[in-house]
């Protein structure tokens, strides 16, 4: 999942850490923490859209030229849905090509190393204080020792598993929103077979579960309800929400309830005793959670009900989770390579 290390650094070294999704990037300058400091400590950062700039050497480039700080650092940590193949970055959310070698060449870059965006978000997680995040689970606020699942939607639905070793943390990043839909009731099998039938064998989860997915989630229930669809963007499904507006308010709902029914089964899969959810649109839907199946639908696993009535999820509102994230992996790999 990561680039070779091409050259050693020293841990309180200034370097550059990038979260690179679908619909945004996020660039930050960053060092080692020093004593009663976090662990990473962002001394600037920026965010990006994408469709704004045509590749992102180009969003690298400008950073670089905006912050004074940056002059002579040739070092990035970038963190980025997807896996690394030969070359290239397999994404098909982001809007160009990442090349790593071009990359490397175009920015002059002395090290370049590439990790999956939920496995820096796993790496972050640890690193959160409890202040940045919001439990979603009143009266399941304790975790026991094990496994923590990082999962989050979206452009995509990104899932990383933090699992103790020897001390230390191993993270092991997936490729979840790739697995298959799977319905819970007949409204939602409806809403495969609707997306079956526009010519999709595989229907995959983040195509439901995402801020997309909540797009395809409104045309479904609009369809399926006769209704011509009118709003186009999650943002403008969720004010529409709030409003009343029925299919958008189901969207919104139904959304909710299937987020928790994946998380449910990704605990059980992980034997996760903890959950966090690392941003995307989801925090533009907190104040509907309550009122949805989200919970229900996560404790709906039959005997495994027990089990995840015991696990907290909190939601961590921390617009520099993935450039702490990058950070983080990147300080704790060097660390190892130096012991």
């Amino acid at each position: 999942m990561s680039a070779v290390v091409h050259s050693f650094v020293r841990p309180e070294s200034r370097f550059i850490a990038a979260d690179v999704g679908g619909t945004h990037t996020r660039v930050g300058l960053v060092r080692a923490g020093g004593s009663g400091e976090r662990a990473v400590s962002v001394l600037a950062h920026r965010k990006y859209v994408c469709a704004d700039y045509p590749s992102l050497a180009a969003i690298l480039a400008d950073f670089i030229a905006s912050q004074p700080a940056c002059a002579g650092i040739d070092r990035v940590a970038i963190a980025c849905a997807g896996v690394v193949l030969d070359d290239a970055v397999v994404n098909s959310n982001l809007p160009w090509r990442i090349s790593l070698s071009q990359l490397r060449s175009e920015l002059q870059l002395s090290e370049l190393q590439f990790i999956n965006d939920f496995q820096a978000a796993a790496h972050a997680a640890q690193c959160m204080d409890p202040v940045d995040s919001m439990l979603l689970t009143p009266g399941i606020s304790d975790a026991a020792a094990g496994p923590v699942l990082v999962v989050g939607p979206g452009t995509g639905l990104g899932a990383a598993i933090r699992i103790p070793h020897r001390g230390g943390t191993v993270v092991l990043p997936t490729e979840a929103g790739h697995t298959a839909f799977a319905p819970g009731n007949a409204r939602e099998v409806a809403i495969l077979r609707w997306m079956q039938q526009r010519g999709a064998s595989h229907v995959p989860t983040e195509d439901l579960v995402s801020g997309p997915g909540l797009v395809n989630l409104y045309d479904a229930i609009c369809a399926l309800d006769g209704i011509e669809p009118s709003l186009r963007a999650p943002a403008a499904i969720t004010e529409a929400a709030r409003r009343g507006d029925a299919p958008a308010r189901e969207a919104v709902l139904t959304f909710c309830a299937l987020l928790g029914s994946v998380i449910g089964d990704l605990i059980t899969v992980s034997s996760a005793k903890a959950v966090f959810i690392a941003g995307g649109i989801l925090p533009q839907l907190k104040d509907f959670l309550p009122h949805s199946a989200f919970h229900a639908r996560l404790l709906d696993k039959g005997a495994m009900r027990a089990v995840l009535e015991r696990v907290p999820v909190r939601l961590i509102e921390n617009d520099q989770l993935g450039v702490i994230g990058a950070a983080s992996w990147y300080l704790e790999n060097v660390s190892e390579q130096r012991a």
